[in-house]
């Protein structure tokens, strides 16, 4: 018997989150294991006149790629990803893993190399993103794997990935219109503004976001969401950054990351746990080392580190900023293979102003600036 919390969270995503419209084309993808969140979404989407397709994918097979596969058919990238992008109206995704280690004996060199044969299908995503064709929204569905990775029972982790949610609510999607309403009132003071100075522990950056559009992360593209962001003027970021919780890319934990950053390049970097890793990354292709993302997480229902940036970049009380892939519809420019987020605790002294206004304390908004 599934968990009624599920069809409620199909509900959200086709009607709040994407808006799907009787005759759009919705397509549905997620691994195999999280076929009854495929089930429950293209049931809603089906019932409101949509056209659906569905892909289910399999974390074995794409391991035996990473492992067998030549470099060249590596970088030929996602065929019937890419043409399925390309019609779409709407697109959701589940992330959700048999075994989140699949990936741990696989050289840094091939996830590189992998990464780079993403870029196809993530410009067609970005572009149609950008001009308002493709709408899209990312979940998770609770698996053993996943809970286990968070160091929780899959109870408990039900529990946290729908309350996370607001499923719990008699109607979610009005408890998003509340936080999107919040929201928004940060949103427009800070597209006034033209540089933010984060200041933490290991952490004294300056960041440009002159120009930019904030978006107001309200449920609508990542479920579930709470979190106000931009796309920075890349070539304009100077500073030094310490993350404070473990880099996650492909499986693999990248600990104690320092970043030294000139003119938006990153011209030192430096882990205690998986530096080859890191170093491999920022050499993926030119916008690799350089900073598509920066954002302040609002969802104060989210306080554990889980190794799950779908939930850990919203975790109430920290920044994360992310390198690679920047996102068109916020003003950014820079263009990679990679979209990497990572994660800097603000919760004890962080402090941000934006054009010399302190407006960020200990992880909250100091909301006496909006007076």
């Amino acid at each position: 018997m599934n968990d009624p919390r599920l069809d409620k969270l199909a509900r959200v995503l086709v009607h709040y989150s994407t808006r799907v419209k009787r005759g759009e084309f919705v397509f549905i993808r997620a691994d195999e294991v999280a076929t009854p969140w495929v089930l429950a979404v293209a049931r809603e989407a089906i019932k409101a006149g949509a056209h659906v397709e569905t892909m289910l994918v399999s974390q074995e097979v794409a391991e035996a790629r990473l492992k067998y596969a030549t470099d060249e058919e590596l970088k030929t990238g996602n065929y019937m990803l890419e043409k399925m992008l390309e019609k779409a109206d709407v697109w959701l995704t589940a992330w959700a893993a048999r075994n989140v280690k699949v990936n741990a004996a696989i050289p840094a060199e091939r996830l590189k190399i992998d990464a780079q044969g993403q870029s196809g299908w993530r410009k067609i995503y970005s572009d149609r993103m950008a001009s308002g064709k493709l709408r899209w929204c990312g979940t998770q569905f609770p698996t053993y794997a996943d809970a286990q990775e968070a160091n929780m029972s899959l109870e408990d982790y039900e529990n946290f990935v729908y309350g996370a949610g607001l499923l719990d609510a008699a109607d979610p999607a009005a408890e998003w219109k509340k936080v999107s309403d919040a929201q928004e009132r940060w949103v427009k003071w800070l597209d006034t503004k033209k540089s933010l100075h984060i200041v933490s522990e290991g952490t004294d950056i300056t960041v440009s976001v002159a120009g930019k559009k904030w978006m107001n992360c309200d449920g609508r593209v990542n479920f579930p969401d709470g979190e106000v962001f931009t796309s920075p003027e890349d070539t304009n970021i100077n500073g030094h950054i310490s993350f404070s919780f473990p880099g996650i890319y492909a499986g693999k934990e990248i600990e104690g990351i320092r970043l030294e950053v000139k003119d938006g390049l990153v011209v030192k970097a430096t882990a205690r746990k998986g530096e080859e890793l890191l170093l491999a990354l920022l050499k993926t292709d030119e916008g690799a080392s350089r900073f598509g993302e920066v954002a302040v997480g609002t969802n104060y229902g989210i306080q554990r580190f889980t190794r799950n940036m779908l939930f850990d970049e919203k975790i109430g009380g920290t920044v994360h900023m992310a390198l690679g892939n920047s996102m068109a519809e916020a003003g950014g420019k820079n263009r990679s293979a990679i979209h990497w987020d990572m994660l800097c605790d603000m919760r004890q002294g962080g402090t941000i102003t934006a054009d010399g206004t302190l407006f960020y304390k200990d992880g909250k908004f100091i909301d006496e600036v909006l007076i």
